[in-house]
Protein backbone atom coordinates (compact mmCIF):
# COMPACT_ATOMS: atom_id res chain seq x y z
CA UNK A 1 0.00 0.00 0.00
CA UNK A 2 1.35 3.42 -0.98
CA UNK A 3 2.37 5.83 1.75
CA UNK A 4 0.05 8.76 2.44
CA UNK A 5 3.10 10.79 3.43
CA UNK A 6 6.50 10.28 1.77
CA UNK A 7 9.48 9.92 4.07
CA UNK A 8 10.69 13.45 3.38
CA UNK A 9 7.39 14.69 4.83
CA UNK A 10 7.65 12.57 7.98
CA UNK A 11 9.02 13.69 11.36
CA UNK A 12 9.80 11.24 14.17
CA UNK A 13 10.20 13.46 17.21
CA UNK A 14 9.97 13.45 20.99
CA UNK A 15 9.08 16.07 23.58
CA UNK A 16 11.58 16.02 26.44
CA UNK A 17 12.03 18.15 29.56
CA UNK A 18 12.36 18.40 33.31
CA UNK A 19 9.24 17.40 35.25
CA UNK A 20 6.45 20.04 35.23
CA UNK A 21 7.95 22.05 32.37
CA UNK A 22 4.74 21.41 30.43
CA UNK A 23 5.58 18.52 28.09
CA UNK A 24 2.24 16.77 28.25
CA UNK A 25 0.31 20.05 28.17
CA UNK A 26 2.25 20.99 25.03
CA UNK A 27 1.56 17.56 23.50
CA UNK A 28 -2.17 17.96 24.16
CA UNK A 29 -2.14 21.29 22.30
CA UNK A 30 -0.27 19.67 19.41
CA UNK A 31 -2.98 17.03 19.15
CA UNK A 32 -5.73 19.66 19.35
CA UNK A 33 -4.33 22.09 16.78
CA UNK A 34 -3.51 19.31 14.33
CA UNK A 35 -7.10 18.06 14.54
CA UNK A 36 -6.19 14.78 16.20
CA UNK A 37 -8.46 15.60 19.15
CA UNK A 38 -11.44 17.93 19.39
CA UNK A 39 -11.05 18.75 23.06
CA UNK A 40 -7.93 19.90 24.90
CA UNK A 41 -6.97 17.37 27.56
CA UNK A 42 -5.96 18.58 31.03
CA UNK A 43 -3.20 17.14 33.22
CA UNK A 44 -4.97 18.40 36.35
CA UNK A 45 -8.26 16.82 35.34
CA UNK A 46 -6.64 13.56 34.23
CA UNK A 47 -8.06 13.81 30.71
CA UNK A 48 -4.87 13.81 28.63
CA UNK A 49 -4.36 11.40 25.75
CA UNK A 50 -0.74 10.51 26.45
CA UNK A 51 -1.00 10.11 30.24
CA UNK A 52 -3.35 7.14 30.01
CA UNK A 53 -2.23 5.06 33.01
CA UNK A 54 -4.24 5.41 36.21
CA UNK A 55 -1.09 6.26 38.21
CA UNK A 56 -0.18 9.01 35.71
CA UNK A 57 -3.60 10.61 35.93
CA UNK A 58 -3.63 10.43 39.72
CA UNK A 59 -0.19 12.03 40.07
CA UNK A 60 -0.38 14.39 37.11
CA UNK A 61 2.99 13.23 35.75
CA UNK A 62 4.17 11.13 32.81
CA UNK A 63 5.60 7.77 33.92
CA UNK A 64 5.94 5.92 30.61
CA UNK A 65 6.58 7.23 27.12
CA UNK A 66 3.49 7.50 24.93
CA UNK A 67 3.47 7.54 21.13
CA UNK A 68 0.90 9.46 19.06
CA UNK A 69 0.64 10.69 15.47
CA UNK A 70 -0.52 14.01 14.06
CA UNK A 71 -0.64 15.83 10.73
CA UNK A 72 0.60 19.38 10.20
CA UNK A 73 1.20 21.42 7.05
CA UNK A 74 1.14 18.35 4.82
CA UNK A 75 3.50 16.39 7.05
CA UNK A 76 3.10 13.38 9.34
CA UNK A 77 4.47 13.82 12.85
CA UNK A 78 5.13 10.72 14.94
CA UNK A 79 5.41 12.11 18.46
CA UNK A 80 6.64 10.57 21.71
CA UNK A 81 5.78 12.28 24.99
CA UNK A 82 8.46 11.24 27.50
CA UNK A 83 8.60 11.28 31.32
CA UNK A 84 10.32 14.20 33.04
CA UNK A 85 10.86 12.74 36.51
CA UNK A 86 14.40 11.61 37.30
CA UNK A 87 13.09 8.19 38.43
CA UNK A 88 12.07 7.42 34.84
CA UNK A 89 15.26 8.50 33.08
CA UNK A 90 15.73 5.04 31.53
CA UNK A 91 12.34 5.40 29.83
CA UNK A 92 13.48 8.67 28.28
CA UNK A 93 16.77 7.13 27.15
CA UNK A 94 14.99 4.28 25.34
CA UNK A 95 12.86 6.80 23.50
CA UNK A 96 15.75 9.09 22.56
CA UNK A 97 17.50 6.17 20.95
CA UNK A 98 14.82 5.93 18.26
CA UNK A 99 14.05 9.62 17.69
CA UNK A 100 15.13 11.63 14.66
CA UNK A 101 14.58 14.98 16.41
CA UNK A 102 13.37 16.50 19.63
CA UNK A 103 11.58 19.47 21.16
CA UNK A 104 13.13 20.38 24.50
CA UNK A 105 10.64 22.22 26.71
CA UNK A 106 11.93 24.64 29.34
CA UNK A 107 10.04 26.38 32.14
CA UNK A 108 10.36 30.15 31.61
CA UNK A 109 10.42 30.66 35.38
CA UNK A 110 12.95 27.96 36.30
CA UNK A 111 15.03 27.94 33.11
CA UNK A 112 17.39 24.98 32.75
CA UNK A 113 16.71 22.49 35.56
CA UNK A 114 18.64 19.37 36.63
CA UNK A 115 16.62 16.91 34.56
CA UNK A 116 16.80 19.33 31.63
CA UNK A 117 20.55 18.82 31.71
CA UNK A 118 20.19 15.05 31.98
CA UNK A 119 17.92 14.66 28.97
CA UNK A 120 20.00 17.18 26.99
CA UNK A 121 23.15 15.09 27.54
CA UNK A 122 21.26 11.94 26.59
CA UNK A 123 20.13 13.60 23.38
CA UNK A 124 23.74 14.61 22.72
CA UNK A 125 24.77 10.99 23.20
CA UNK A 126 22.36 9.79 20.52
CA UNK A 127 22.95 12.74 18.21
CA UNK A 128 19.35 13.96 18.28
CA UNK A 129 18.86 17.39 16.63
CA UNK A 130 16.69 19.69 18.77
CA UNK A 131 14.70 22.87 18.89
CA UNK A 132 13.92 24.61 22.20
CA UNK A 133 10.53 25.80 23.43
CA UNK A 134 10.55 28.12 26.44
CA UNK A 135 7.14 27.45 27.92
CA UNK A 136 5.04 29.06 30.68
CA UNK A 137 5.69 32.62 29.56
CA UNK A 138 2.42 33.52 31.30
CA UNK A 139 3.64 32.52 34.77
CA UNK A 140 4.71 34.96 37.48
CA UNK A 141 8.49 35.26 37.33
CA UNK A 142 8.76 34.18 33.69
CA UNK A 143 12.00 35.45 32.15
CA UNK A 144 12.59 34.48 28.52
CA UNK A 145 16.03 36.03 28.23
CA UNK A 146 17.35 34.45 31.43
CA UNK A 147 16.08 31.04 30.31
CA UNK A 148 17.60 31.45 26.84
CA UNK A 149 20.94 32.47 28.35
CA UNK A 150 20.88 29.40 30.61
CA UNK A 151 20.62 27.18 27.52
CA UNK A 152 24.06 28.49 26.62
CA UNK A 153 25.63 28.81 30.08
CA UNK A 154 24.33 25.54 31.58
CA UNK A 155 24.14 23.33 28.49
CA UNK A 156 26.93 24.82 26.40
CA UNK A 157 24.53 24.98 23.47
CA UNK A 158 24.89 27.34 20.52
CA UNK A 159 21.30 28.56 20.66
CA UNK A 160 19.66 30.93 18.17
CA UNK A 161 16.74 33.04 19.40
CA UNK A 162 14.07 32.95 16.68
CA UNK A 163 11.26 34.70 18.55
CA UNK A 164 10.82 37.42 21.15
CA UNK A 165 7.88 37.40 23.56
CA UNK A 166 5.35 40.21 23.45
CA UNK A 167 4.96 40.88 27.16
CA UNK A 168 5.42 38.33 29.92
CA UNK A 169 3.64 36.91 32.95
CA UNK A 170 -0.04 37.99 32.91
CA UNK A 171 0.70 40.41 30.05
CA UNK A 172 2.06 37.76 27.68
CA UNK A 173 0.17 38.30 24.40
CA UNK A 174 2.16 36.61 21.68
CA UNK A 175 5.52 36.55 19.92
CA UNK A 176 7.55 38.42 17.34
CA UNK A 177 8.93 36.22 14.56
CA UNK A 178 12.44 37.59 14.06
CA UNK A 179 12.96 35.87 10.73
CA UNK A 180 9.78 37.23 9.15
CA UNK A 181 9.68 40.47 11.19
CA UNK A 182 6.04 40.09 12.16
CA UNK A 183 4.02 39.78 15.36
CA UNK A 184 1.75 36.85 16.12
CA UNK A 185 -1.02 37.19 18.68
CA UNK A 186 -3.63 34.65 19.77
CA UNK A 187 -7.07 36.24 19.77
CA UNK A 188 -9.38 33.59 21.21
CA UNK A 189 -9.18 31.46 24.37
CA UNK A 190 -8.76 28.18 22.47
CA UNK A 191 -5.70 29.52 20.65
CA UNK A 192 -7.02 28.45 17.24
CA UNK A 193 -7.05 31.96 15.80
CA UNK A 194 -3.75 33.75 15.23
CA UNK A 195 -3.50 37.38 14.22
CA UNK A 196 -0.38 38.45 12.33
CA UNK A 197 0.70 42.07 12.26
CA UNK A 198 3.67 44.44 12.26
CA UNK A 199 6.31 44.52 14.98
CA UNK A 200 5.05 46.52 17.99
CA UNK A 201 6.49 50.04 17.86
CA UNK A 202 7.89 49.83 21.38
CA UNK A 203 9.81 46.67 20.42
CA UNK A 204 11.28 47.91 17.14
CA UNK A 205 14.81 48.57 18.47
CA UNK A 206 14.95 45.28 20.39
CA UNK A 207 13.70 43.33 17.38
CA UNK A 208 16.31 44.94 15.12
CA UNK A 209 19.06 44.09 17.63
CA UNK A 210 18.03 40.47 18.11
CA UNK A 211 17.35 39.93 14.41
CA UNK A 212 20.91 41.05 13.62
CA UNK A 213 22.22 38.64 16.26
CA UNK A 214 20.09 35.85 14.77
CA UNK A 215 21.41 36.45 11.25
CA UNK A 216 25.02 36.58 12.47
CA UNK A 217 24.63 33.25 14.26
CA UNK A 218 23.06 31.63 11.20
CA UNK A 219 25.45 32.89 8.50
CA UNK A 220 28.49 31.71 10.43
CA UNK A 221 27.54 28.20 9.25
CA UNK A 222 27.84 29.13 5.56
CA UNK A 223 30.89 30.89 4.14
CA UNK A 224 29.01 32.27 1.13
CA UNK A 225 26.27 33.80 3.26
CA UNK A 226 28.89 35.16 5.64
CA UNK A 227 30.63 36.96 2.77
CA UNK A 228 27.31 38.34 1.54
CA UNK A 229 26.42 39.63 4.97
CA UNK A 230 29.81 41.21 5.58
CA UNK A 231 29.51 42.94 2.20
CA UNK A 232 26.25 44.52 3.32
CA UNK A 233 23.79 42.17 1.57
CA UNK A 234 21.27 40.43 3.82
CA UNK A 235 20.59 36.80 2.84
CA UNK A 236 17.04 35.93 1.82
CA UNK A 237 14.67 34.29 4.27
CA UNK A 238 14.89 31.02 2.35
CA UNK A 239 18.70 31.10 2.46
CA UNK A 240 18.61 31.71 6.20
CA UNK A 241 16.07 28.92 6.79
CA UNK A 242 18.02 26.46 4.67
CA UNK A 243 21.31 27.22 6.43
CA UNK A 244 19.69 27.06 9.87
CA UNK A 245 18.11 23.71 9.01
CA UNK A 246 21.46 22.24 7.93
CA UNK A 247 23.18 23.51 11.08
CA UNK A 248 20.38 22.19 13.29
CA UNK A 249 20.51 18.75 11.69
CA UNK A 250 24.24 18.60 12.39
CA UNK A 251 23.67 19.55 16.03
CA UNK A 252 25.68 22.75 15.62
CA UNK A 253 22.86 25.08 16.65
CA UNK A 254 19.50 25.01 18.44
CA UNK A 255 16.65 27.37 17.44
CA UNK A 256 14.72 28.84 20.40
CA UNK A 257 10.98 29.58 20.45
CA UNK A 258 8.58 30.53 23.23
CA UNK A 259 4.97 30.38 24.32
CA UNK A 260 2.49 29.42 27.01
CA UNK A 261 0.99 26.05 26.11
CA UNK A 262 -1.52 26.09 28.98
CA UNK A 263 -2.84 29.45 27.72
CA UNK A 264 -2.88 28.09 24.16
CA UNK A 265 -0.22 30.45 22.84
CA UNK A 266 2.89 29.64 20.81
CA UNK A 267 2.32 26.01 19.84
CA UNK A 268 1.55 26.44 16.12
CA UNK A 269 4.79 28.32 15.32
CA UNK A 270 6.66 25.64 17.27
CA UNK A 271 5.02 23.01 15.05
CA UNK A 272 6.10 24.99 11.98
CA UNK A 273 9.65 24.86 13.34
CA UNK A 274 9.42 21.07 13.73
CA UNK A 275 8.70 20.87 10.01
CA UNK A 276 11.26 23.50 8.99
CA UNK A 277 14.25 22.52 11.13
CA UNK A 278 13.99 18.93 12.38
CA UNK A 279 15.00 15.97 10.22
CA UNK A 280 13.01 13.52 8.16
CA UNK A 281 14.13 9.87 8.20
CA UNK A 282 15.98 10.57 4.95
CA UNK A 283 18.20 13.11 6.74
CA UNK A 284 19.45 10.49 9.20
CA UNK A 285 22.54 8.36 8.59
CA UNK A 286 22.02 4.73 7.64
CA UNK A 287 21.65 2.55 10.71
CA UNK A 288 24.40 0.05 11.48
CA UNK A 289 23.87 -3.30 13.15
CA UNK A 290 25.04 -6.86 13.47
CA UNK A 291 23.72 -9.27 10.84
CA UNK A 292 22.75 -12.39 12.84
CA UNK A 293 23.36 -14.64 9.81
CA UNK A 294 26.89 -13.46 9.03
CA UNK A 295 27.83 -11.90 12.39
CA UNK A 296 29.13 -8.87 10.47
CA UNK A 297 28.34 -5.19 10.90
CA UNK A 298 26.10 -3.91 8.10
CA UNK A 299 24.49 -0.61 7.17
CA UNK A 300 20.84 -0.50 6.19
CA UNK A 301 19.59 2.37 4.01
CA UNK A 302 16.32 4.20 4.63
CA UNK A 303 14.50 2.23 1.95
CA UNK A 304 11.23 0.31 2.17
CA UNK A 305 12.49 -2.25 -0.36
CA UNK A 306 15.61 -3.03 1.73
CA UNK A 307 15.73 -5.91 4.26
CA UNK A 308 13.93 -5.15 7.50
CA UNK A 309 15.87 -3.54 10.33
CA UNK A 310 13.89 -2.38 13.35
CA UNK A 311 14.35 -1.79 17.06
CA UNK A 312 11.76 -2.53 19.73
CA UNK A 313 12.00 0.36 22.15
CA UNK A 314 8.95 -0.27 24.29
CA UNK A 315 6.70 -3.15 25.37
CA UNK A 316 3.43 -2.57 27.23
CA UNK A 317 0.74 -4.88 28.55
CA UNK A 318 -2.74 -3.91 27.40
CA UNK A 319 -5.64 -5.38 29.38
CA UNK A 320 -7.62 -6.00 26.17
CA UNK A 321 -5.09 -7.15 23.58
CA UNK A 322 -2.14 -8.37 25.67
CA UNK A 323 1.48 -7.38 25.07
CA UNK A 324 2.18 -4.65 22.54
CA UNK A 325 5.62 -3.93 21.09
CA UNK A 326 6.58 -0.49 19.76
CA UNK A 327 8.99 -0.63 16.81
CA UNK A 328 11.19 1.96 15.17
CA UNK A 329 11.65 0.77 11.59
CA UNK A 330 14.96 1.88 10.08
CA UNK A 331 14.76 0.04 6.77
CA UNK A 332 12.31 -2.26 5.03
CA UNK A 333 8.67 -2.34 6.05
CA UNK A 334 6.41 -4.15 8.50
CA UNK A 335 3.00 -5.17 7.17
CA UNK A 336 0.16 -7.35 8.36
CA UNK A 337 1.40 -10.93 8.48
CA UNK A 338 5.10 -10.04 8.43
CA UNK A 339 7.28 -12.57 10.26
CA UNK A 340 10.05 -10.89 12.24
CA UNK A 341 13.27 -12.34 13.58
CA UNK A 342 14.11 -11.43 17.19
CA UNK A 343 17.87 -11.40 16.75
CA UNK A 344 18.61 -11.33 20.50
CA UNK A 345 16.77 -14.63 21.00
CA UNK A 346 17.17 -16.02 17.48
CA UNK A 347 13.43 -16.65 17.31
CA UNK A 348 10.75 -15.64 14.83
Amino acid sequence: MARKYPLEKTRNIGIIAHIDAGKTTTTERVLFYTGKTHRIGSVDEGTTVTDWMEQERERGITIVSAAVTAEWQGHLINLIDTPGHIDFTAEVQRSLRVLDGGVVVFDAVQGVEPQSETVWRQADRYGVPRICFINKMDRTGADFFRSADMITSRLGANRVIMQLPIGSESKFEGVVDLLLRKSIRWTDPSGRTMEEGPVPADMADMVAEYRSKMIELIVEHDDHLMEMYLDGTEPTIEQLKSTLRKATLKGKTFPVFCGAAFRNKGVQPMLDAVIDYLPSPLDIEAVKGNNPKTDEIESRPVDESAPLAALVFKIVSDPYVGRLAYFRVYSGAIRTGTTILNSTKDKR
